[in-house]
């Protein structure tokens, strides 16, 4: 399979879905084979990375149980533009 984004040492699969994945029963079926090599599934809708950014660097923050994540340099953090 190809993933949007993977972290091996984590064992760790994180994708960004458009409308086209809504009750997907392929994505089921892939997520159930990703699972049963060891790897945690975690699905983000693509309009809240967009438009939500912070809100999922949080949740992801929470579900890692890791420190809160940043927005990559130069990208604006949600509410501080004008």
């Amino acid at each position: 399979y190809c993933v949007d984004i993977v972290c091996r040492e984590q064992r760790l699969v994180i994708e960004i879905d458009g409308g086209q994945h809504a009750d997907s029963k392929s994505d089921e079926r892939r997520d159930a084979h990703l699972n049963s090599l060891g790897y945690r599934v975690i699905r983000v809708w693509n309009n809240e990375v967009l438009g939500n950014l912070d809100g999922v660097l949080q949740m992801l923050s929470s579900e890692l149980d890791i420190a809160p994540l940043s927005p990559p340099a130069g990208r604006e953090r949600s509410g501080d533009a004008e």
